[in-house]
């Protein structure tokens, strides 16, 4: 870990992955949220190897608030920043957008950013 935590707030990692038509599991093409979750669980991950050189573990989610459908064929890109550091704790602000999506009705592989 870093000499003074402080210095640690503000870190930010992003992921960034494309949503196959495999990992859609609802009609037209939904994905479902633990998907968004599990790509949460991937930066937090990083963050906590990137801070405290370990995988660490996820304690809770304070608020989760799906605004907008996940859909086979997006790229989603997953951020998480750190917000606040504890002495055995870190408080993250995670958040998912879709940054691509398929198109189909202008092709079979088209897409739009």
């Amino acid at each position: 870990m870093s000499a003074d935590p402080s210095a640690l707030t503000g870190l930010c990692v992003t992921h960034r992955r494309y949503v196959t038509y495999g990992d859609a599991h609802y009609a037209g093409n939904l994905v479902d949220g633990a998907y968004v979750l599990g790509l949460f669980g991937d930066v937090a991950t990083e963050v906590c190897i990137r801070t405290d050189g370990d995988e660490g573990l996820f304690a809770s989610y304070s608020d989760v608030q799906f605004r907008a459908p996940v859909l086979a064929g997006d790229i989603i890109e997953a951020t998480a920043t750190v917000t606040a550091v504890g002495r055995r704790s870190r408080q993250l602000a995670l958040e998912a957008r879709v940054v691509c999506r398929s198109d189909p009705q202008r092709g079979e592989s088209a897409a739009s950013v």
